[in-house]
């Protein structure tokens, strides 16, 4: 680990003109920064530590509908907030199904969607060619051992996921994002939060400096779950993911979102899946699934990662049936029991 100056920011206004200075990262829960620091992945110069920007992890309601996030309420705080457990279960079971609960108590909602791919050609001790880490090198993983990596959007310069599971839910609910910037903060979707692999070295559209304070969430009336599949159940980073959030008129889709996550860049919306379910009812498995696989036609799989379309398909269905089969009520009462 090399050396860095370190300051503590009392104030919005004081992070942002710390973090104005070049080459300087803000510290907040610190469970991806400093592993990057300890493998040697990220030097920053700098480190404004934000943590005491209490104002910054207030969870309420928005005066029209909805909820605000601040971006440093730590995951365990959000996962079992009331409003969470009851509008937003598919955030609530996305928070329970990353990492471990001591990271859980450290890790922040605003850092969490941040995170660098856990591609292991970028995170190996030894450098090895890979354009996120070093831009220009190539991509080892292309034409490696690619079993983890993505099947849909990625390019030649890069094939890594994002491994995130709460950017997957905040993808499907429609999330927006809110930062701070010297020069005024921007609005940002979820789902555009992590640009296309073109310019793979740059892991999300945020500027240096720009700071996340809050993750607003719309009013919510819907259905949602969320599925992860993963080699074991404890703290291990999905395989696939899916996060559905559906609105029902009775037993029939009236709107659908999903998200796929561990598959892309980003967490993956299913376009031509979500406008194929309007009118489908929720009992009808077959149109389900034609629908859904409308999404896989543009499924493009690495020489080892095949077996990711149908783990993601069937990921994806079984989040529209646990969602369509739970009423927000009995999703709350599941989460109450929930370790």
């Amino acid at each position: 680990m090399l050396p860095f100056g370190y300051a503590r920011a009392a104030s919005v206004d004081q992070a942002l003109a710390a973090g104005a200075a070049p080459d300087t990262a803000f510290l907040a829960g610190g469970t991806e920064l400093l592993n990057w620091l300890r493998l040697g992945v990220a030097a920053p110069a700098r480190l404004v530590d934000i943590t005491r920007l209490h104002q910054l992890a207030r969870i309420e309601p928005l005066p029209r509908g909805g909820l605000r996030i601040g971006a440093l309420a730590v995951l365990a705080d959000v996962a079992r907030h009331d409003a969470v457990i009851t509008d937003y279960p598919v955030l609530h079971q996305a928070i329970l199904k990353s990492a471990s609960p001591q990271l859980r108590n450290l890790a922040t909602i605003g850092g969490n969607p941040l995170q660098e791919t856990r591609c292991p050609y970028f995170r190996a001790v030894e450098p090895l060619p890979c354009n996120k880490r070093a831009p220009g090198s190539g991509c080892s993983a292309l034409r490696g051992l690619n079993d983890r990596h993505a099947i849909f959007g990625w390019t030649e310069d890069c094939v890594a996921t994002q491994p995130s599971d709460p950017a997957v839910a905040l993808a499907a609910l429609d999330a927006v994002l809110v930062t701070a910037r010297p020069d005024g903060g921007r609005r940002i979707p979820a789902t555009e939060l992590h640009p296309p692999p073109v310019r793979p070295w740059r892991h999300h559209v945020l500027e240096p400096g720009e700071l996340v304070t809050a993750i607003e969430l719309p009013a919510a009336a819907v259905r949602s779950a969320y599925v992860k599949v993963r080699e074991r159940e404890s703290y291990e980073f999905a395989t696939v993911s899916a996060a559905v959030a559906l609105e029902l008129d009775g037993a029939v889709i009236r709107r659908a979102r999903i998200a796929l996550g561990s598959v892309a860049h980003r967490p993956w919306r299913l376009t031509a899946a979500e406008q194929a379910l309007v009118g489908i009812a929720t009992d009808h498995a077959g149109g389900l699934r034609r629908a859904v696989d409308q999404s896989f036609a543009d499924a493009r799989p690495l020489a080892h990662n095949a077996h990711k379309i149908p783990l993601a398909r069937n990921a994806a269905l079984r989040a529209i049936e646990i969602a369509a089969a739970t009423p927000p009520e009995a999703a709350a009462r599941d989460a109450m029991r929930a370790p």
